[in-house]
């Protein structure tokens, strides 16, 4: 029983009718303040009250947290941003998806991984004789002069030939792709200048050995030791440095060639049905991811050694037919395609596309002798 309840309590009141008028209406603005106050209190903003105690606040982190995890309203706590990722040897450029036809992703995704194979029978003749110009099927071929003459003639600006029109006694590179230095000169009869310059097949023979060339015939292996897609001149003492390395152990010092080198080991390793091994394919991935789109290199306009005859078709992928123009370049094919390809420096000039730079519809290494990505300047 409370103290109201007694009944002398109950009696007092009764007989004190101004207490009773007085006390119930002042009892009840308190009443209401009491309540605003617990109100006001409860949905403060007030950082001072966010001053807890130790044990409080774990006490409310913890509900909080089983709080979050129940709601369906409660933000995630956020996720620390990925890292870039390294494309894998199933990866490409598109998070996956192949390369498109035409580029040297795509003919990279085509290629098969294997490992190296010994080195056992390797020797330089196991490829034909050196610079054989009876090697059949390339533009230069059985032309009276040697595969390294050919390539002098090709590479080498103001040079200067025999009168026999064969033999390049002296010329300039203008632009030598693996270092990225310019003017580089060649002079065959000044031991100072006769070795400035090294036939560098971009292939390495040794590296074409381990990886699949000891399964081709002699004529297979001599025709890739004198194509002009895996032949360039460059600065004899990288050559040198590289020497039978693949393109996981060796690039290039000049980077902005890195690209169009990957393009041409590609090419070459197609043409030829070679391997590429798992360490080579990361590589060439990490190179290629900095230029999705780079082409393909393009073989010799002459070349009757199509070996394979898939090179530029990744797999699951159908090539798109391409209408050839009378001038040697490749029209926008009907379905709204830029699909352009210029046989030789000639049909670009003819379709006012000269220069031709790199990214540029049609361009190809092959119109880029220099590699310094401006090709038929």
């Amino acid at each position: 029983m409370t103290a109201a309840d007694h009944p002398a309590a109950r009696s007092a009141h009764a007989e004190d009718p101004v207490v009773t008028r007085l006390t119930r209406p002042a009892l009840a603005p308190l009443a209401v303040a009491a309540v605003l106050m617990a109100v006001l209190t409860g949905c403060t903003d007030d950082p001072s009250s966010a001053k807890e105690s130790p044990t409080s606040a774990a006490t409310a982190t913890a509900t909080d947290t089983s709080s979050a995890a129940e709601s369906p309203l409660a933000s995630p706590s956020p996720s620390p941003s990925p890292s870039p990722s390294v494309p894998s040897a199933s990866g490409s450029p598109t998070g996956g998806t192949q390369g498109r036809p035409g580029t040297a992703w795509a003919a990279l995704e085509a290629l098969t991984v294997k490992g190296r194979a010994p080195m056992t029978g390797y020797d330089r003749n196991q490829f034909g004789t050196e610079w054989d110009d009876a090697v059949g099927g390339f533009s230069y071929s059985r032309n009276g002069c040697d595969t390294r003459n050919d390539l002098l003639a090709r590479d080498l600006q103001r040079e200067v030939v025999e009168s026999n029109g064969c033999v390049v006694d002296s010329g300039v590179l203008a632009y030598d792709p693996y270092s990225g230095d310019r003017n580089y000169y060649f002079d065959k009869h000044d031991n100072d200048y006769a070795t400035d310059l090294d036939a560098e097949h971009i292939v390495a023979l040794g590296n074409a050995w381990v990886t699949g060339a000891q399964q081709l015939s002699a004529a297979q292996r001599a025709a890739l030791a004198n194509d002009p897609t895996n032949l360039m001149l460059v600065n004899p003492s990288l050559n040198r440095q590289k020497g039978d390395a693949d393109f996981a152990t060796w690039l290039p010092p000049n980077k902005q060639f890195r690209c169009s080198y990957a393009a041409r080991q590609i090419r070459v390793k197609a043409q030829y049905h070679l391997w590429v091994t798992a360490p080579e394919r990361a590589a060439m991935e990490r190179v290629l991811v900095t230029c999705p789109g780079e082409p393909l290199a393009q073989p010799d306009p002459q070349d009757g050694h199509q070996v394979s005859a898939d090179v530029d078709r990744p797999a699951s992928t159908t090539p798109q037919p391409v209408q050839q123009a009378t001038s040697g370049a490749a029209q926008p094919s009907g379905n709204g395609g830029a699909a352009v390809s210029y046989e030789n420096c000639d049909a670009v000039r003819a379709a006012g596309a000269a220069p031709i730079h790199r990214g540029d519809p049609g361009y190809g290494s092959h119109l880029d002798r220099d590699g310094d990505g401006s090709g038929c300047e």
